[in-house]
């Protein structure tokens, strides 16, 4: 897409106000040409959609973001162990197929460091890969899929977090306002830099 085009995929990644998105819409799309016009009247489409069932699912946390960045390039970082330590976490050992489990320590920097235990289970090259998330002597279990798709010279990433309901609900640290501020940090901000650095 375009630019203008890219900065409404952008726009939406923030979720903004329906109101707000079909004001900025309506008032925009007249200066664009033909071949953009239909490109953002489809990206206009599926954010409406998007917004609808993120009001409607709110255990989901769902983070899109456009990279401008190949889709090789974001694969790798969301798969080679020592690409993601840099912007992610530091694991010991990661290998992007079904079955494979590892686990990392994370926490808040002034508070409890739990053990996460995750493991693979499901991974298309280059397009699609999903993990289970849990904690070592907690009930629940949740699953963190990426999936990438092209953009032209650059890529869309969307990043969804499910069953994070089914974790103990009398522990602050699992409250899914943590979750949403941890996981829009991690792809808004530490990942874009890596991804975009120079």
């Amino acid at each position: 897409m375009h630019s203008g085009t890219l900065n409404l995929v952008v726009l939406t990644n923030t979720i903004v106000p329906i109101h707000n998105f079909r004001f900025w819409f309506e008032n925009t799309l007249p200066f664009y040409s033909l071949a953009d016009r239909f490109e953002i009247s489809f990206a206009y489409e599926i954010n409406m959609e998007k917004q609808h069932n993120h009001l409607n699912m709110n255990n989901t946390i769902q983070v899109e973001r456009v990279f401008n960045a190949p889709l090789s390039n974001v694969w790798k970082a969301i798969t080679k162990k020592d690409l993601m330590k840099v912007w992610y976490f530091d694991l010991a050992e990661f290998k992007a197929e079904v079955g494979f489990r590892f686990q990392f320590v994370g926490g808040p920097e002034d508070g409890v460091q739990y053990l996460h235990l995750c493991e693979i289970t499901e991974a298309i090259f280059e397009k699609k890969l999903t993990y289970s998330w849990r904690y070592e002597g907690y009930e629940g279990v949740s699953y963190v899929t990426f999936e990438l798709s092209p953009q032209r010279e650059n890529t869309l990433l969307t990043l969804t977090h499910d069953g994070i309901e089914t974790f103990p609900k009398e522990i602050p640290d699992f409250a899914i306002e943590n979750f949403v501020e941890g996981w829009n940090h991690i792809i808004h901000t530490s990942l874009k830099e890596f991804l975009e650095k120079g």
